[in-house]
C-alpha cells in the first residue's frame, strides 16, 4: 500500500453542467464550493467532495472525449451513498429528479439501497447498511 493517498474527490463528466448542479444541490443541498464556467464542486458530508465537469472541459484535460450515454441509458459509473436515514433520503431525492432504476431493497453485500439515474445516466445509489458495523 502506498501511504498518505486517500480518496477525496469524484468527478463526473456531464453534458448540461447548470442541469447537473441543480439536481445534485436540490437532491442533496450541498454546498458549493467551486463554481467556474466548466466545473462545479459540491461539499459532501464528511470531507469527500463530488466534482461535475462539462464534457468539453473534461475532455480538454484527458485528451479524449467521454463516452456518451444514449438516451435513457446509463453509464459504468457509480456514486454509492450511505444515508443515516435512508427513508428521508429517498424522498428528499425523489424520483421525479432521477429516474428509478432498482427499488429499494436489501443487497448480497449487508446494504439496503435503491438505485436512481442522474440526468446523464450516472448511477446513483442511495443505501444504509442492514446491519450496525461492527
Amino acid at each position: 500500500m502506498i501511504s498518505g493517498v486517500r480518496h477525496v474527490l469524484t468527478i463526473l463528466a456531464v453534458d448540461d453542467l447548470a442541469r447537473a448542479a441543480e439536481f445534485y444541490e436540490r437532491a442533496f443541498g450541498w454546498e458549493r464550493l467551486v463554481d467556474v464556467p466548466v466545473y462545479v464542486e459540491l461539499a459532501v458530508p464528511g470531507g469527500m467532495r463530488l466534482g461535475l465537469y462539462a464534457a468539453d472541459g473534461f475532455a480538454h484535460n484527458t485528451g479524449q472525449a467521454p463516452v456518451r450515454t444514449p438516451a435513457g441509458g446509463i453509464t459504468p459509473t457509480e456514486v454509492y451513498l450511505w444515508a443515516d436515514d435512508l427513508d428521508a433520503a429517498i424522498r428528499a431525492h425523489d424520483v421525479r429528479r432521477g429516474a428509478l432504476l432498482s427499488a429499494r431493497g436489501p443487497r448480497d453485500w449487508g446494504d439496503e439501497a435503491a438505485y436512481f439515474a442522474d440526468p446523464d445516466g450516472n448511477v446513483l445509489v442511495l443505501a444504509r447498511p442492514l446491519a450496525a458495523p461492527c
